[in-house]
């Protein structure tokens, strides 16, 4: 439990910035997935049809994450799709970061389809220790649904899967959960741990209607689906230790771990408040969510400000804030210091979460196991 990637995420301070999401292609994509929710974000850009970050905006970005207070950065690299800039771009990153950083630890994870991924991009991952996340919603028929309007993306991600094995890069699957994927998690799991994946992610997909802004798209998961999802990938977790640590951690499970022993959970769905990084837009306009990047949440831009003024910004602690419970069904709710009403995003109805009730199915259904494992590692850690 707790293991070193999650231990390394709990530094919880908002004059300290130490994640910072960079959109280097901003919302290009080379897929077309139904269910993805940056491609629109296009429209912010109307100045050109094509996003890339230029070379002075990359060099602006990293002096200035150099002279934050902070311990260690770690730059995440996501669209949009990444590996759109192309190779030369972030071979120039790291040499940017070394120049800047002058020996200090700086991370850099990285989120992609995988589409373009070949033996180069395998040996630069590995020899610049990049960690990534591949975006992969399970076998063939599940991941295809969705992905590039149902054509599928699938043997192409297989492929790049292959020979990031083979260099030894590092690796975490990204999943998609979606309404036609709800009822397969047993195919997924399964598949997943098969193929060779050790640290998994499933990330709920919950999309507002824009005909209707308080419904939601057909293919978002159901609250119930989603709850019943959660209580059996949960059962698949637990037969995975062995000698009282995971074998396949999952991401949400051990970040929810923190809280049953005292401790702040690193994902920012379970905290209390939000805004725990900011988001680089390719042309250098900053964002405290990628969720919510869009106009009323514009924190200013790098050119003309700098990355440690915005971190500390009146607007930045605003939308921390935010996420505080206002409804009165959280405020009574037994598992309010667990999830705090989820992420703002899936707050549809007045403040109360779309995915409530898949939320309470699934502490009911973990809480007694969690507090027994939390009460094991208290002991092994000997915190009372």
């Amino acid at each position: 439990m707790l293991t070193e990637w999650t231990r390394n995420k709990v530094r919880v301070n908002m004059n300290e910035l130490d994640f910072i999401l960079v959109k280097p292609a901003g919302p290009d994509c080379n897929l077309n997935c139904e269910y993805c929710f940056y491609l629109e974000k296009a429209a912010l850009f109307p100045e050109s049809p094509v996003h890339r970050m230029g070379e002075d905006t990359l060099k602006i970005l990293i002096r200035q994450s150099s002279e934050l207070n902070s311990q260690q950065i770690t730059f995440g690299w996501q669209g949009g799709e990444p590996l759109l800039m192309g190779l030369p771009f972030f071979k120039h990153a790291v040499l940017l970061q070394k120049e800047f950083f002058k020996g200090r630890f700086v991370e850099n994870t990285f989120q992609t389809n995988g589409i373009f991924i070949d033996r180069d991009w395998g040996k630069f991952f590995r020899e610049n220790h990049f960690l990534l996340g591949l975006s992969i919603d399970g076998p063939q028929e599940i991941h295809d649904r969705f992905r590039r309007n149902g054509k599928g993306s699938f043997e192409r991600v297989m492929a790049a899967w292959k020979i990031l094995q083979e260099e030894n890069v590092e690796v975490n699957s990204v999943t998609s959960v979606h309404r036609e994927s709800q009822d397969c998690v047993d195919e997924i799991y399964s598949f997943l741990k098969e193929i060779g994946f050790h640290w998994m992610q499933f990330i709920p997909i919950v999309e507002r209607d824009p005909k209707s802004p308080r419904s939601i798209r057909s293919f978002s998961v159901t609250p119930k689906g989603y709850g019943d999802f959660l209580c059996r990938l949960f059962d698949h977790w637990l037969k995975g230790f062995h000698l009282g640590k995971s074998t396949t951690p999952i991401r949400w499970f051990e970040s929810l771990f923190f809280s049953f022993v005292g401790l702040e959970a690193p994902e920012c769905t379970l905290k209390k408040n939000c805004g725990q990084y900011l988001v680089v837009e390719y042309n250098g306009d900053v964002y405290p969510c990628d969720f919510f990047v869009e106009p009323g949440w514009k924190l200013g831009n790098i050119h003309q400000d700098h990355l440690a003024h915005l971190a500390q910004s009146h607007r930045r602690q605003e939308f921390a804030r935010r996420k505080r419970v206002a409804d009165a069904h959280c405020m009574k709710c037994r598992w309010l210091r667990f999830c705090y009403g989820g992420c703002p995003k899936d707050r549809f109805k007045g403040q109360l979460n779309y995915l409530c009730p898949a939320y309470s199915c699934f502490f009911q259904h973990a809480e007694p196991t969690m507090k027994k494992m939390a009460g094991l590692w208290k002991s092994d850690n000997r915190i009372g």
